[in-house]
């Protein structure tokens, strides 16, 4: 009898009986199975980490340059219809630039949001790919293909987003102008004094308003008043976020790049190994008949 595994009956009862006591082993619930930890090791390590930073990089990127942006452009608008151009047929060719240019930003946030998706997906594959190479999963030269098309693809589009980034330094060049001449109006060298009305801001020069627009031309206090309104405010740091928000889908395109280029190079290797092992093995199988005939011949003879 195993000490403290059983135990006996009341004194009064007739028979001696025993009762068999539940040891810590029976008493162990679902989340002491064997084998748990060990799954949840083998997920984790299935996770396409450095895809899912980029992801997260180039999702929050590109959030920030479409919302960001599309506001400060509809402000852009409000500032240049309330005191730079009041005529609307002088700036209707920029109004309509404008509205296209917001419609750009719903379509690139739409594919982008794809595109990240699909991304992820292929990091995914890879990963399994690469960590199964010596298993059943076998690599397709459709895959290798598909990835190599990534790498194209995410290329283009890098060099394209450093076109959107610098495009949209633009407008921030723009409002640093006029909030410079702004803070120059409000120093004390000059706040007060007759030469405040000659420092002005000329939107013309910047080409998105035609020189015969009126006023066009904005000085002294009311270019003061100009900067303390809300539309000029919003507008100037949302402009700043949208162009952070390119430069950041900049980094995690080229992220990516990196990423979709290892996996390929990881892949092409995957192939050639794969091919290697089905010749060995092919040509084992092949020197075991060889060997199996010569020993039914050797036996025939005998």
């Amino acid at each position: 009898m195993e000490i403290g595994r059983y135990h006996w009956m009341y004194p009064g009862s007739k028979n001696h009986q025993y009762h068999p006591v539940p040891t810590l082993g029976d008493r162990a619930g679902p989340l002491s199975s064997p084998g748990c930890f060990e799954c949840c090791i083998k997920c984790l390590g299935g996770v396409p980490y450095a895809s899912l930073v980029a992801t997260i990089l180039c999702f929050s990127g590109v959030a920030l340059f479409c919302g960001c942006g599309h506001v400060a452009l509809a402000g852009t608008v409000a500032i240049l219809e309330q005191h730079f151009s009041t005529n609307a047929s002088d700036h209707a060719l920029l109004s309509e630039v404008i509205q296209l240019m917001q419609y750009v930003i719903y379509g690139i946030a739409s594919f982008f949001f794809l595109y990240g998706i699909i991304l992820l997906a292929e990091g995914f594959y890879t990963t399994s790919a690469v960590k199964e190479l010596h298993g059943e999963f076998k690599t397709t030269a459709c895959g290798r293909c598909i990835s190599g098309m990534f790498v194209f693809l995410t290329y283009v589009l890098g060099v394209a987003w450093l076109g959107v980034f610098g495009f949209s330094a633009v407008p921030v060049f723009m409002f640093y102008n006029i909030w410079s001449t702004c803070e120059v109006i409000k120093s004390p060298q000059t706040n007060g004094t007759a030469g405040v009305e000659q420092i002005c801001v000329d939107i013309r020069q910047y080409g998105i308003i035609p020189w015969n627009a009126f006023p066009g031309k904005i000085c002294g206090s009311a270019l003061e008043n100009i900067c303390n309104t809300n539309e000029f405010y919003m507008s100037y740091h949302l402009f700043i976020v949208a162009c952070a928000g390119a430069g950041a889908t900049v980094i995690a395109l080229i992220h990516f790049l990196m990423i979709l280029s290892s996996n390929w190079a990881y892949l092409k290797d995957a192939s050639k190994m794969q091919a290697y092992q089905d010749i060995k093995a092919k040509e084992e199988q092949e020197l075991q008949d060889i060997q199996s005939r010569s020993k039914e011949q050797l036996n025939s003879y005998t």
